[in-house]
């Protein structure tokens, strides 16, 4: 939720903001973009580690269920309340944007993929569908190569900090692979939002885009990116015997 926030926030002020009818000037950039996400990830690791290890990414907790041992009774759990976080923080932010996104779309009950957007990720209309594919599948790779890192005893930040490390990170794979498909990274940060959009008035058209692309771009890529993120650090690099390729 705390990630929506931050996350769905900053895309909604600096979009909207655009708008003339909404603000005498723009109120932010891309670079904005990635800030919000980059520290809304901190803050919402940050706010929940302490209880369940700020997981706050399906694609992540299957990755440790995989690789670290988490156990898999809890995953579904977990997913669970990743996507409803998801669901509540953009909920949340719509309220809040409600009549700025009216003035934008230019009327209360018009509602496109143009605020849509906004909420969860859309691929750029030049990428095929392959390479929208690709594009997710390597941030999650990248970011759950460095979530190893963080938490591995022998490359780990100083206490307390790694929230910050990987706010730090998701700011890092904004502003270098984010633009093409809104760098989801994380199934629950787009499903959530977009299950939302659908329930107040955006309609079928946010699961109908590109042929069902929210399954197998924002959700599947994430996850299989993960996996090969979290296999390529423990092959590579990791020593220690809980991997699953370093137990005795």
């Amino acid at each position: 939720m705390v990630l929506i926030i931050f996350g769905n926030g900053v895309d909604c002020q600096t979009v909207l903001s655009t708008n003339p009818a909404v603000a005498a000037s723009p109120k932010g950039d891309y670079l904005a973009l990635a800030w919000g996400w980059g520290m809304g990830t901190a803050m919402g690791v940050w706010v929940s580690s302490g209880t369940s290890g700020g997981h706050i990414n399906p694609a992540i907790t299957i990755a440790f269920a995989t690789f670290r041992g988490f156990p898999w009774r809890k995953v579904p759990i977990y997913i669970f309340a990743q996507l409803m976080g998801g669901i509540v923080g953009a909920a949340i932010v719509y309220a809040n944007y409600f009549h700025a996104i009216n003035i934008f779309e230019g009327g209360r009950d018009v509602r496109t993929l143009a605020t849509a957007s906004l909420f969860s990720t859309y691929a750029a209309d030049y990428l095929t569908n392959v390479s929208a594919f690709f594009d997710e599948f390597l941030g999650t790779a990248v970011l759950t190569l460095v979530v190893f890192a963080v938490i591995d005893k022998r490359n780990a930040p100083p206490a307390g900090l790694a929230p910050l490390v990987i706010g730090l990170l998701v700011l890092a794979i904004g502003v270098a692979l984010g633009f093409q498909t809104g760098y989801a990274i994380n199934p629950a940060r787009d499903l959530g939002p977009r299950l939302l959009t659908a329930m107040v008035g955006y309609g079928k058209q946010v699961f109908t885009f590109r042929n069902q692309y929210w399954i197998w771009c924002p959700v599947m890529a994430p996850i299989l990116g993960a996996l090969t993120g979290a296999l390529v650090y423990d092959a590579f690099i990791y020593v220690g015997e809980d991997s699953i390729i370093n137990k005795p």
